[in-house]
């Protein structure tokens, strides 16, 4: 006689046919795919090729408007969020919502469907961190916390729902190697335990090192799937993209030449109520070379850029220079006439104004090099073919100069962002995180243009918290950590390691000496600057 077969476990989740339009594009069109329980399965696309629209359908934030929803084999509808979230779908966004001022265990009741004793939710949530081995303090409050610890409330206030399904939208970008990699720790634990995992980043040696699955979206369709672990990171991009990786070419420290920005001691209070004092900030950044600062968020980087970009004002003329001439007490629009661009993190909202057009918004800072705006009158027809030639060299996925900001994928967004600045050729551009957002392919061509950007005599100053960003591009690197920078070391002599370290606070490691190629000379002429081993953490 026969044993009966195993009845086969169903996907925990499975899309089938889903599609969904917004006035003039096709978001998602026809897409299946399915996640096994305990499975980390990655979600992989260019810019605007769906993944948000998607996983918003998944979490209930959006409707489909074809297609089904099947949970643990059988179809469901999911109507809003909190539908999901009884499901036992949790969601751990790119932006943190956090509040700075409460501590963890506010937050976490703050995010929590139903009111829960305060003593009950801390025995909850010191079980769910025993368990998971992740270090936090329910009773810091949330502006004392690293990044790293902050992502960790809202793993945390997932976890207390018990959820079957957790999603996680860009969970690294602004993390140290070291965090990664105990994040990583704790998502394996997760999936151990039968939770399926949908994973989106753009980090694709991270899919292969954590993902069992990659479903890869181009166009807002499906178009291949694959177990990441046996492809390459190059081929994975280019099946994104649908077309062959572009290859960076820079030859770090090839072309540094006289100094072009110089600054010397800055020394800023930090924006209230929980920035970060800049003090003794000095570096010196050269034509021809691409200077990176390294170190998580909210040590001083928001401050720094608006030091530089002339938001907010030095203390004397001289602690910035531009060519020689100072500029600390310039404004932000002289500062860019004499040819200081600046690219600051946040989009939307600061970088550009979400309800202004694309062509209005190169107006806001091009107007300063460009003669876009001549006697106060805005020329326009010169303004449309300049935004126009930024859409069409940047590939910004848009319908035209006259689309608004907030229309725009964050990394079309971004994109356009970086090309209206580059396309103006200054003298020195600051930006803070270049490729935040932007897939493989958009970050690659970002990437170059910055190295091309450099070699015709700019220098370029490169904030980010993207660690293998920053090897990539950099000839020189420092990092930022409680408002003090270590002092400029050749990327040849530094390790990733090593640089997680010094960006989480521990500057004592053993390390080769700083590069003898003028890195030495330079710090010994900035009073502010900070030998590598002295720039330990501080109040």
């Amino acid at each position: 006689m026969n044993q009966p077969r195993e009845q086969e476990v169903p996907p925990r989740l499975a899309l089938a046919h889903i599609s969904k339009s917004f006035p003039g594009v096709k978001a998602n069109e026809d897409i299946s795919l399915s996640v096994r329980p305990g499975e980390i399965h990655a979600l992989l696309g260019e810019n605007g090729a769906g993944k948000s629209t998607l996983v918003k359908i998944i979490y209930g934030v959006q409707h489909a408007d074809e297609g089904t929803i099947a949970w643990n084999g059988e179809t469901v509808a999911i109507p809003s969020p909190k539908a999901a979230r009884r499901l036992g779908i949790g969601m751990v966004f790119q932006h943190f919502s956090l509040f700075d001022a409460m501590t963890v265990i506010e937050n976490i009741a703050l995010g929590l469907d139903e009111a829960v004793d305060r003593e009950a939710l801390k025995a909850r949530v010191a079980a769910i961190l025993d368990s998971y081995s992740l270090p936090l303090d329910p009773e810091r409050a949330v502006h004392t916390l690293s990044v790293g610890e902050r992502q960790r409330i809202e793993i945390v206030r997932c976890l207390l729902q018990k959820p079957k399904l957790l999603i996680m939208d860009e969970p690294t970008s602004v993390l140290t190697p070291q965090e990664v990699e105990r994040l990583f720790e704790t998502l394996r634990q997760i999936a151990a335990e039968g939770c399926a995992i949908l994973y989106i980043s753009h980090k694709l040696h991270e899919i292969k090192a954590l993902c069992e699955a990659a479903t890869i979206l181009r166009g807002g369709r499906v178009v291949a799937t694959c177990d990441p672990k046996l492809e390459t990171t190059k081929r994975m991009a280019e099946l994104m993209i649908g077309a062959e990786l572009r290859q960076i070419e820079h030859k770090p420290g090839a072309g540094a030449g006289e100094v072009r920005l110089s600054v010397k001691g800055l020394s800023l209070a930090g924006e209230p109520p929980f920035g970060t004092d800049l003090e003794a900030v000095s570096f010196a950044a050269r034509a021809g070379e691409i200077l990176g600062i390294a170190g998580v968020a909210g040590n001083g980087q928001s401050e720094l850029l608006t030091a530089l970009s002339g938001e907010r004002l030095a203390s004397s003329p001289d602690a910035i220079l531009l060519d020689g001439r100072p500029i600390g007490l310039h404004g932000a629009g002289p500062r860019r006439t004499a040819g200081l661009a600046c690219v600051p993190e946040e989009r939307n909202g600061h970088a550009a104004v979400p309800d202004f057009s694309l062509a209005d918004n190169s107006i806001l800072t091009a107007r300063h090099r460009l003669p876009l705006a001549p006697l106060g009158f805005v020329a326009r027809g010169d303004v449309l073919r300049f935004a126009q030639s930024v859409i069409q060299r940047f590939d910004v996925r848009t319908t035209g100069p006259g689309a608004l900001a907030r229309t725009l994928s964050g990394g079309n967004l971004q994109k356009f962002i970086m090309g209206r600045e580059i396309g103006q050729q200054p003298a020195v551009l600051v930006v803070s995180q270049p490729t935040w957002g932007v897939d493989a392919g958009a970050a690659a061509a970002i990437r170059q243009e910055l190295v091309d950007l450099a070699a015709k005599g700019s220098a370029v100053v490169v904030i980010s918290q993207d660690l293998d960003e920053l090897l990539e591009l950099a000839d020189r690197l420092c990092v930022l950590n409680e408002g003090r920078l270590s002092a400029p070391r050749a990327i040849a002599s530094l390790g990733i390691d090593e640089i997680g370290l010094m960006m989480g606070g521990v500057h004592g490691v053993d390390s080769p000496s700083a590069d003898s190629t003028g890195a030495d000379s330079l710090a010994a002429d900035l009073p502010g600057a900070l030998p590598h081993a002295e720039a330990g953490p501080h109040a």
